[in-house]
């Protein structure tokens, strides 16, 4: 959908985002499905693509853009294909700019080239079993050992846990813990003590790895802390704004999506001699859910407005992602209702919308933690 905030070369850049879905993404994606986890080969084609490291600075083979507008393409073009197993904005969106504002200039020789180029994929581990959305309440350590740390503990719904190469892992690096003496830690592949657990079993995006993972006794080089020791907290804060308005983008498309899919199927679908279309009540929630689409783009365009123009706040994020995301688990679930028995049927993309955006609410902040931050913004 082109719109006034794009430019030619936004358009331009999701023909190539479209492109590449149906040559390296959907005739695959039943199989990830199957298998849980999507190729490694892909990751190394959405590099060739240059679909990796937009932001990263074009010495290390990224984009060099600090242009939102092309993440929102990316997101939402996924969106809108029901490609939930390819999870390109975590590596560019969420994990990327960390790599990118934190790391020294050692680290991103390191780093870098092989986050833009696929070779190197990427994860972020917050969540652990006890704490949910409380990253005050995190309790895996990191002990200074003089020259490493020792890293003790667990995070659990990892995702992309199964094939990252590389884990921002968030660690008390001070022995009464608390949001003062966090830091991010950069653990490595194969570094002995690091485990992963399962791959977990969840209803929807089943292509998407969200694994278990384990720290025992963990030697993580003072190399690989990044940004400065005890600064997490500050750090997490001041990136879960693009991470929530990413979370947003992707949630407005997929409404619009299965809604333009619905008002297609009710136009064809006859019920009592005449298409569903025919009906009032049809009509009243197709009149009613474009226009929730239609307000919900709107506020979501201007946040990315104001995010590529360095000035989305966190309220404004926490407020489009709770809104944009209530709004599509609201349209999903009306739309599937429209289809009747045959929106129960995993075959028809209803159903698959369905389960893969239930988790939208949850992860990145539940809606109920995003009215507490608007919440406390209005009335302290």
């Amino acid at each position: 959908m082109e719109r006034d905030i794009c430019t030619p070369e936004h358009e331009a850049f999701r023909d190539t985002v479209r492109t590449f879905l149906a040559k390296e993404v959907l005739p695959h994606h039943e199989q990830w499905e199957h298998d849980g986890v999507v190729s490694r080969d892909v990751w190394r084609a959405a590099g060739r693509q240059g679909l990796l490291g937009l932001a990263v600075p074009q010495e290390y083979g990224g984009g060099g853009t600090d242009d939102f507008r092309y993440s929102a393409v990316l997101i939402e073009e996924f969106a809108r294909a029901g490609a939930s197993g390819l999870a390109l904005s975590l590596h560019n969106d969420i994990v990327g700019p960390y790599l990118t504002r934190l790391a020294t200039d050692e680290q991103k020789r390191r780093w870098l080239p092989g986050h833009t180029s696929g070779e190197i994929i990427t994860a972020i581990a917050m969540t652990e079993p006890g704490t949910g959305s409380d990253l005050q309440g995190i309790r895996t350590t990191a002990t200074d050992r003089g020259d490493h740390y020792l890293l003790n503990g667990a995070k659990t719904f990892i995702s992309n846990g199964i094939l990252a190469d590389l884990v921002v892992v968030v660690a008390n690096t001070k022995p009464e813990g608390g949001s003062s003496g966090q830091s991010l830690l950069v653990v490595e592949r194969g570094t002995p003590g690091f485990e992963r657990g399962r791959n977990l079993d969840k209803i929807g995006q089943k292509a998407q790895d969200t694994a278990e993972l384990f720290f025992d006794d963990v030697r993580v080089p003072k190399e690989n802390l990044l940004g400065e020791e005890n600064r997490a907290f500050s750090y997490l804060m001041a990136n879960l704004a693009q991470e929530r308005l990413a979370i947003a983008v992707g949630a407005a498309a997929a409404a619009e999506h299965v809604l333009r899919l619905t008002l297609e199927y009710v136009k064809e679908r006859e019920a009592f001699g005449r298409p569903l279309a025919r009906l009032q009540h049809v009509r009243f929630e197709a009149a009613e859910m474009a226009t929730e689409c239609a307000v919900t783009r709107a506020f979501v365009d201007r946040c990315i407005t104001e995010h590529s123009r360095a000035r989305l706040d966190a309220v404004d994020a926490s407020a489009a992602k709770w809104w944009a995301t209530e709004l599509q688990k609201r349209v999903v679930d009306r739309c599937l209702q429209l289809h009747g028995g045959y929106g129960y049927m995993t075959e028809y993309r209803v159903a698959k919308a369905f389960l893969d955006g239930r988790v939208q609410t949850i992860y990145g902040g539940t809606t109920e933690i995003m009215k507490e931050i608007i919440g406390r913004s209005l009335l302290g």
